[in-house]
Parts: C-alpha cells; structure tokens; sequence
C-alpha cells in the first residue's frame, strides 16, 4: 500500500510518517508535487501550518486532487489538512480543496490557540479503533453547511466544533491522532486498513 504525505512545506512530518508506517504493508512516502502526490494508494494532508502558504503550494494540482478524490482516492486530511479539504479560510487567501463544504474561521474563544487534550463526542469510530479524548494544536475549524457529514463534535470553551468530517473514503479530523497516543496510532491504523480494503 502506497501512502503519500502532500507536503506543503510547513511542519514536521515525523511523526506522522512513523504513526503511518506502522500500518501492515504500508509504504510511505513524502511528495512535495501536488500532481504527483495523487499518484498513490492514500493520500494524507498532514496538519501543520498556515492555510494561505498551504493553499499556494496547493493550487498547481488542485483541480487533480479534486478529481482524485471524487474518483475515490482515499485521503486522511488532519488539522490543517482537514481545513484544506474545505472551500476557504478567513486563516489567509487561497482555495481548499473544496471537496466538503463550508468554510474555516477561528475559534470563538477567549483561549486560542486550543493546544492539549479534548474529548470527542459522538462516533469516530474506524474499523476497531475508537477515539474519545484526542490532541489538539488549532486556533481554527472548519464549519460545515452539511451536518450529515460530521461523525465527531468537540467543544472547546462555548465553541462546538466539527472534530470529524467523513464522505466516501475521505475522512478529515481536527485533532492530531499521531500526537493522540496509542488511540490515536490505532485510529490511523484502522483508517488505512477500512479505505483499502
């Protein structure tokens, strides 16, 4: 199983890479080409960064990764990642991925960034794993026009939020599940064996 982590040129993708890899049979790899990114079994939007430098390095592949998508690529968007999977960001300029949509704005709260551990309510549920109480490092979410697509909710202060987004074999989550411990490691486990199975 070929996995491809876009790198948009922000972040450290390390520990990300090693939670991904120790799925059975995965190959991972790191691409900075848009294009080519896509030319691979899962795609992963890693979650660290700023959304306008994102959606810049973005943008030559971008109507590719749309496509790819639509045509079932599965594809792991975390944090920043999940944002790009959404149409825009009042974060900076520049267009996501437009696959779900709605829009990113900033947390409504006295406290942001929200950084440490925050509960998820409803279902995260991916094959065998289960997430309850996950890592978060965002002072933005996404707000989804379509509820249906949401299997997750956190609250951080009064602000309720979209914790997970899913349609087809695309899933987006606000939280880290490479920073989320043992749960967290299962949760892209189970993702990587239920979208290639």
């Amino acid at each position: 199983m070929r996995v491809t982590l876009f790198d948009y040129g922000a972040g450290n993708l390390h520990s990300l890479a090693k939670a991904l890899a120790t799925a059975e049979g995965a190959e991972v790899r790191v691409e900075e080409d848009p294009l080519r990114a896509v030319d691979t079994d899962v795609l992963v939007l890693p979650g660290v960064g700023a959304f306008g430098a994102a959606a810049t390095r973005l943008a030559p592949g971008r109507e590719a990764m749309r496509a790819a998508l639509a045509r079932g690529l599965p594809c792991l968007g975390i944090c920043l990642g999940m944002q790009l999977l959404f149409e825009s960001s009042e974060e900076g300029p520049g267009d996501g991925l437009g696959y779900f949509s709605g829009r990113v704005t900033r947390l409504r709260a006295r406290r942001v960034p929200q950084m440490g551990w925050n509960r998820v309510e409803a279902d995260t549920t991916l094959t065998s794993a289960r997430l309850e109480t996950v890592y978060y490092a965002n002072s933005f979410v996404c707000r989804v026009e379509d509820a249906s697509v949401v299997t997750g909710w956190s609250t951080h202060e009064d602000d309720r939020f979209a914790a997970v987004v899913r349609r087809g074999r695309v899933v987006g989550v606000q939280f880290h599940p490479e920073k989320s411990s043992a749960p967290g490691v299962a949760f892209v486990r189970g993702f990587l064996r239920e979208v290639t199975s």
